[in-house]
C-alpha cells in the first residue's frame, strides 16, 4: 500500500508485486554524488517499510479483493456472489467517506518518545473508526479502505505499527485495506510528527438507506456507550491537562483506571458488526430509522443532522454514565455546556428507531457486546436539540 512517486511510496493491490523504484546502479558507484536520502528522502527505509506491511495488508483482504498487492490502483468485485455479499444489491449506492485523527497524533506521538512505536498503534484504528462509523450511519457496509500517512522521516518501525493498526481495524470493520500513500516530506513536518487521513467506500441498497426523512415523534434515541474521548476534542483535552494542569501521560489522576496517556489513547470504537446486526435483523421493517456518529461537536451538534425539520430530538441528561475522563477535563475549568459541544461524554454512536421494536435493537446490540442506553426520544418541532 505504499507507492514511490518521487517522495512517497504506495502499495496498491493489482496485478503485479509491491513495485520498488531504486536508484539508478550507476549512480550508487560516483562516491561523492548526491542522493534523494541528501535531500531528507530515504528510499531504502520506504522499502524495507513495504516488506513489513504486506503480509499486515494481506491479512484484511477477502474474496472481493481483485488481485494481489502491486499495481497502480486496487481492483473491488461488485458482482452478486453468495460467497462475495450476504445479501443481493438490486439498486447498489457506493457511499464514500473521508476523516482524519486530528491533534489526537500529538499524544500518540509524545507517548512513542517513552513507551516506543507501539503506543501509536491505537491510531490506525481510529483512522478506521472514524470513517467506517460515517459510513455507517446511511446503512452501508464497508467495502474497502485506503490510507494516507504523511512523515517527517520515513521510520519502518513506525509506518508498520501505524499500518499495523490500520489493518486492526479494517478487520474489525470486515472491510479491505486496499490500499494507501506514505509520503517523506521532512520540509513540511517536524522530526518525529506525522499526519494520517482515510478514505472508504461502502454500498448501500437505494431500498435500505437509512432516511432521516422516516424519523417521527415518539421515537426512542438508542445510545452506543463510547471507549472514551474517541478522536475529538484533543486540542481542548491537551490544553487543559498538559498544559493547564501539567499532568504527564504516565500519571495516573483520581477516578481514571489507567495511565492518562493510555486512557488518552484508546482507540474510537468501531461500532459496524452490532449496527449491521441490528439493521440486517430488521431491514425489511425500516424501524431503525436513522443513525449519528457522535464526534466534533457532541451530541448537540450531530444528533440534529438525524432528524427532519419538523422534530426536535430530546436527550434526558444522566441516562448514561459519563467516563471519568471527562470528569476529570471538566474539573479544569471547562463549562458542562462547552463539555457537550465538545466531547462525545460517553456515547459514541446513536440510533433513532421506532419504540414498539427499541427493546429488541437494543438487545441485539447488547449481544454484539455494546453497551446501549435509551438516553431521549423524538417530538415535534423545528429541527433543534434540546435536554431533558
Amino acid at each position: 500500500m505504499l507507492h514511490r512517486a518521487s517522495t512517497a511510496t504506495e502499495i496498491q493491490c493489482g496485478r503485479s508485486a509491491f513495485p520498488v523504484h531504486r536508484r539508478p546502479a550507476n549512480l550508487s558507484r560516483v562516491s561523492r554524488s548526491l542522493t534523494y536520502k541528501d535531500a531528507g528522502v530515504d528510499i531504502d527505509a520506504g522499502d524495507e517499510a513495504v516488506n513489513r506491511i504486506k503480509s499486515v495488508v494481506r491479512r484484511t483482504f477477502g474474496p472481493r479483493v481483485f488481485g494481489d498487492l502491486g499495481g497502480f490502483a486496487a481492483c473491488f468485485r461488485l458482482d452478486y456472489n453468495e460467497k462475495l455479499f450476504a445479501r443481493n444489491y438490486k439498486e447498489p449506492l457506493l457511499v464514500a467517506c473521508t476523516d482524519g485523527v486530528g491533534s489526537k497524533l500529538l499524544v500518540g506521538i509524545e507517548a512513542a518518545r517513552t513507551r516506543g512505536p507501539a503506543a501509536i498503534r491505537s491510531l490506525g484504528i481510529d483512522l478506521v473508526a472514524m470513517n467506517v462509523n460515517d459510513l455507517l450511519c446511511t446503512g452501508a457496509e464497508p467495502l474497502f479502505f485506503l490510507d494516507y500517512v504523511a512523515v517527517h522521516k520515513l521510520e519502518p518501525a513506525v509506518v508498520a505499527e501505524i499500518v499495523s493498526g490500520i489493518a486492526d481495524g479494517c478487520v474489525e470493520a470486515g472491510c479491505a485495506l486496499v490500499g494507501g500513500e506514505t509520503a517523506e516530506l521532512p520540509e513540511l513536518y517536524s522530526p518525529g510528527h506525522f499526519d494520517l487521513a482515510g478514505f472508504s467506500v461502502g454500498v448501500v441498497d437505494r431500498r435500505r438507506l437509512i432516511d432521516p426523512k422516516r424519523v417521527e415523534p415518539g421515537d426512542i434515541v438508542l445510545g452506543l456507550a463510547s471507549s472514551g474521548v474517541h478522536s475529538n476534542g484533543y486540542a481542548l483535552a491537551r490544553h487543559v491537562l498538559l498544559r493547564q494542569k501539567k499532568l504527564k501521560l504516565s500519571d495516573i489522576p483520581r477516578g481514571l483506571d489507567a495511565p492518562l496517556g493510555e486512557v488518552l489513547l484508546r482507540p474510537t470504537r468501531i461500532y459496524v458488526q452490532a449496527v449491521q446486526a441490528a439493521l440486517a435483523r430488521y431491514r425489511r421493517k425500516r424501524v431503525i430509522r436513522a443513525m449519528a456518529h457522535v464526534t466534533g461537536g457532541g451530541l448537540p451538534g450531530n444528533l440534529p443532522r438525524a432528524v427532519p425539520p419538523d422534530c426536535d430530538i430530546v436527550i434526558k441528561k444522566g441516562s448514561w454514565p459519563t467516563p471519568p475522563i471527562f470528569n476529570l477535563i471538566q474539573s479544569c475549568g471547562v463549562a458542562e455546556d462547552e463539555m457537550y459541544r465538545v466531547f462525545n461524554m460517553g456515547i459514541g454512536f446513536i440510533l433513532i428507531v421506532a419504540p414498539t421494536f427499541a427493546r429488541s435493537i437494543a438487545a441485539i446490540l447488547k449481544r454484539r457486546g455494546e453497551k446501549v442506553f435509551n438516553i431521549g426520544s423524538v417530538r415535534k418541532g423545528s429541527g433543534e436539540f434540546a435536554w431533558k
